[in-house]
């Protein structure tokens, strides 16, 4: 298994270099100028150039680019054009409430989506197999959007059960959990729906195999063959797609971060795109990118647990 993560380690390297080539290429084609953001409106041509030699916005994009992949080898993330303070200070602030969102998220969608699948895979034709189902589509369809507006106009702010703007602290503090319950809400609740089907269609394919009939076959009780036997044989899949998933939440819960006030990643990303801060952009990219990888070697070991022979191949 050693070998196998550092193997895939390894191969992360290119895949790195690729994200932050496309990503400097893709920044490029955001329209404005930042040396004119930065020197205002009233400034003359000559104060905006000035402020393009310092930045070295002057230079070719290559040797732009050659600059920022020698600087980030060196653990230097440089420095945000508009606020004038280090990229790193700025992500390590915004990558914590990110990945709160994400834990959040998944121990509210994770158990409840493996518990419906199962549930569906055991009553298969029946209807509770085919309520299962519907709430999943259901689910899946509706847009993140709209569940977190529905959520904030209702439990917020009708009901006023739940705190609907900004964070208030860290996860292990009942304000900071109070804060974080109607986002993670919102990501979790499209997040069952993936979670229960892949888990019904994975469980399903199992519960076929032989070694599940002989379970059955020495007397075992149903519920016992189900968990240990079942279960933990279709559970790769489904690991799988929560890794895929828990990337997905780090990256793309931009629109749950920006409907309730959430300083994470995914906000900072999109504000320094818009205002085209290249190093808090570019350093967003590779913060995103390096927890993607790092969830997905996560996922290997969790293979070699439910599977031993992942390690060995």
């Amino acid at each position: 298994m050693g070998v196998h993560l550092l193997h895939r380690a390894v191969l992360s390297i290119p895949v790195l270099f690729g994200v932050l080539l496309l990503g400097f290429m893709l920044l490029q084609l955001v329209p404005g100028d930042v040396a004119q953001v930065i020197a205002g409106p009233q400034a003359t041509p000559e104060v905006v150039e000035q402020i393009r030699r310092d930045l070295g916005l002057d230079r070719s994009r290559v040797i732009q680019f050659f600059i920022y992949i020698t600087r980030v080898m060196q653990g230097d993330l440089g420095y945000s054009m508009i606020n004038n303070t280090p990229v790193i200070s700025e992500l390590g602030e915004a990558i914590g409430p990110t990945f709160e969102l994400m834990i959040g998220s998944l121990l509210f969608s994770v158990p409840i989506g493996i518990a419906l699948g199962t549930v569906a895979a055991v009553n298969r034709g029946r209807a509770l197999d085919r309520i299962i189902i519907a709430i999943s589509v259901f689910g899946v369809s509706m847009p993140v959007f709209f569940i977190g507006l529905m959520l904030i106009m209702y439990v917020g702010y009708h009901w006023e059960l739940l705190p609907f703007l900004g964070r208030a602290g860290p996860l292990w503090t009942l304000d900071g959990l109070a804060h974080a319950a109607l986002p993670s809400l919102t990501l979790g609740l499209i997040f069952i729906g993936p979670v229960a089907r892949m888990t019904r269609t994975a469980a399903l394919e199992v519960m076929n195999a032989d070694y599940v009939r002989t379970a059955r076959a020495k007397g075992l009780a149903e519920h016992t063959v189900i968990i240990r036997h079942v279960l933990r044989n279709a559970l790769i899949p489904v690991v799988t797609l929560i890794g895929l998933q828990a990337g997905y939440l780090l990256g793309g819960a931009v629109v749950t971060e920006t409907i309730f006030s959430w300083p994470g990643v995914g906000r900072l990303a999109v504000g320094a795109i818009l205002a085209r801060d290249l190093p808090l952009a570019q350093g967003s990219i590779l913060i995103l990118a390096v927890s993607f990888i790092v969830i997905n070697l996560l996922v290997d070991v969790l293979y070699g647990i439910l599977d031993p022979r992942v390690g060995k191949r």
